[in-house]
């Protein structure tokens, strides 16, 4: 019974996802810069993000109140996809300059929830505690991503082009760290992550 439960849950897709347009051919002056390039929004993205501001009101809210108020739900992904789409173009991922408004090539799909019916009032409490596999997991991960990130900016230079098994790593590992993200600071789901970079 637990193995067919297991597999069931594998078969279905998590409700949160990320996917980034792939693209042939790459900009070999932009990506020689990209990291002076990337300055100027990583400074508004700092400026704008703060893990307290996104976790603890929505704490507090879904353990009192139990509502998540549309309009801060909306505010969160806002951020959270602006946030990928930087991540994305300092990471090579991308050539257009990231929009603050505009999704461009990065898709981000987080469902709103049913506070009363999706989520567990008490679950915020230690939803981060029980992240820590993955956020262990997704440290050693992210060390890969950087060292990716150096093989592919020589790539670039050289070719012109971001190898796409590469590129499909990279995107993976986004997609493992949004729903990670989701589940224990956005606190939009309590379904537990899954331990995949895959869709």
């Amino acid at each position: 019974m637990c193995f067919w439960h297991y597999r069931a849950l594998m078969m279905n897709k998590y409700p949160v996802n990320l996917s980034i347009d792939y693209s042939e051919t790459s900009d070999k002056s932009t990506a020689f810069i990209r990291l002076i390039l990337v300055i100027p929004v990583l400074i508004v993205l700092g400026m704008l993000s703060s893990i307290g501001a996104l976790l603890f009101p929505v704490l507090l809210l879904i353990l009192f109140k139990q509502k998540y108020p549309k309009w801060w739900f909306d505010w969160n992904v806002a951020l959270t996809n602006f946030s990928l789409r930087v991540i994305a173009y300092g990471l090579l991922m991308r050539d257009e300059y990231p929009s603050s408004d505009e999704d461009q090539a990065v898709h981000v799909d987080i469902p709103y929830p049913d506070v009363e019916k999706d989520l567990d009032k008490w679950k915020p409490l230690y939803k981060w505690f029980l992240a820590i596999p993955h956020i262990i997991i997704l440290c050693f991960l992210e060390i890969g991503v950087v060292l990716c990130s150096v093989f592919v900016w020589f790539a670039i230079l050289f070719t012109g082009r971001y190898p796409k098994g590469v590129f499909d790593f990279v995107e993976g590992v986004l997609r493992w760290s949004l729903r990670v993200t989701a589940y224990a600071i956005l606190l939009t789901t309590d379904e537990y992550p899954p331990f995949r970079l895959g869709e």
